[in-house]
């Protein structure tokens, strides 16, 4: 019998925002721990870190519990996915060479029997025309280079006083829910996928659109959730 798989998105480490769950990392650590050799797929669907950037010979040394985890899962035969979020855009290799963590931007996999479509949400709404515009900046090549020479701890003072910012900025935003559906239904027909796991709005919750079935696993910051896929069904499962 297939192993189940398992999707959680918008940890956001790195960061204590008020009223979110404390040691909340120590308790993904926990969770992770406990698909071990237990699960086929775990695919963590973008904005894992409030902030990842990867220099040369640097990374962040605060998650090191994490990266253990990570590469335990691999080990024990798991196939183990990064998505970039919005987030933390910028990763390089490390993932992918010394953790055996597959990273991309979006995913397609043939789970139980299902083509699943993953990807973190951000650039849907019409309003995050601004967002797009800035993303192209930050990811510009030459752009990411001067970063570099920034030091490393300069760096990730910029880019939480720049996350504290816009999270206040988005705090005062309406979610249009019926937006996010409509393009997760169309992607769905575009890529022949039957599901489609997004995240980046934060609400958690599976929905039947025309095409198939969309699902959110939420976020871990105040409200730790994730998905469980097993005989071909999904369900939402809080911490």
């Amino acid at each position: 019998m297939e192993l189940p798989a398992y999707f959680l998105c918008d940890a956001h480490l790195g960061i204590d925002p008020p009223g979110c769950v404390p040691d909340r990392e120590a308790m993904l650590v926990c969770l992770l721990k406990t698909w071990v050799g237990k699960a086929s797929h775990v695919v963590i669907v973008g904005d894992l870190f409030e902030f990842w950037y990867e220099y040369r010979y640097y990374v962040a040394s605060a998650h090191m519990e994490l990266y253990r985890v990570l590469a335990e899962l691999v080990q024990s035969g798991v196939q183990v996915h990064l998505l970039r979020g919005n987030h933390d855009f910028a990763y390089g290799d490390f993932f992918p060479k010394e953790l055996g963590v597959q990273v991309h931007t979006e995913l397609i996999l043939e789970l139980q029997g299902k083509r699943v479509y993953f990807r973190h949400g951000d650039g849907v709404p019409k309003s995050d025309r601004g967002y797009r515009i800035m993303r192209r900046i930050l990811d510009f090549p030459l752009n990411r280079t001067l970063f570099r020479k920034i030091h490393p701890d300069v760096g990730m003072a910029i880019a939480r006083f720049v996350g504290r910012n816009s999270r206040k900025y988005g705090e005062n935003r309406n979610i249009d829910l019926d937006e996010y559906l409509a393009w997760a239904n169309q992607a769905l027909k575009k890529n022949d996928c039957v599901i489609c796991v997004h995240g980046h709005h934060h609400i958690p919750g599976i929905w039947d659109v025309e095409n198939g079935i969309v699902a959110s696993p939420g976020e871990w910051m105040k409200n730790p959730a994730f998905l469980q896929m097993e005989k071909g069904g999904i369900k939402l499962k809080s911490i």
